[in-house]
């Protein structure tokens, strides 16, 4: 018994590569399959990018449907989204930003200049348009990790109740917001 299983175990493991590979085939790479659909947003307190001594929580901003779009000025994709998302928030959907600082390392970059980056946030939205309501800062990266986040843009649809409905990798253009955010919006409405 244990020759023939050992006969086909190569055959068995080859079958099995072969369907991995071709489910592979038909994946959209776009399609994060994070663990957090279906859940609350991660408990966090996090500074207001632009204003001292603000912060916000994950309870603060139960109660509203919103977006929450990781994004940063180092980012060009994010820069090409933000004429698109200040047309939504022009519409009344609520926009939150979440502010991905890109490399910064305390024991080798030395004090962080958040005058610097505010000045330099300001001018990015004054020039490309400005869709948020408010930037959380994630300077360690707290909340970016906790939500799966790979890198920037990404966006978040989180319901009223703090449930995180949809996460979506790369920027919100017409096409991406028509095909799978505006059906979720009407169902929320």
């Amino acid at each position: 018994m244990n020759r023939k299983l050992l006969a086909i175990a190569p055959l068995l493991a080859f079958a099995f590569i072969c369907i991995f590979l071709y489910q592979g085939l038909f994946a959209n790479p776009r399609e994060i399959q994070t663990g957090r659909i279906g859940h609350e947003m991660p408990a966090f307190t996090l500074p207001d990018l632009m204003q001292d001594n603000k912060q916000w929580t994950n309870e603060a901003l139960k109660g509203e449907v919103y977006l929450l779009n990781v994004w940063g000025t180092w980012c060009p994709t994010c820069l090409a989204e933000l004429g698109y998302l200040t047309k939504l928030r022009e519409q009344g959907v609520k926009i939150i930003g979440l502010y991905y600082v890109q490399g910064y390392d305390a024991d080798f970059d030395g004090p962080f200049d958040m005058q610097a980056l505010r000045t330099e946030v300001q001018d990015m939205l004054e020039r490309a348009g400005n869709p948020y309501q408010f930037n959380i800062l994630d300077l360690h990266r707290t909340l970016s990790l906790d939500l799966g986040v790979s890198g920037a843009p990404e966006t978040f649809l989180i319901d009223k109740t703090g449930t995180i409905l949809l996460h979506h990798t790369g920027d919100i253009n017409p096409r991406v917001w028509r095909s799978k955010f505006a059906p979720m919006m009407q169902e929320l409405k």
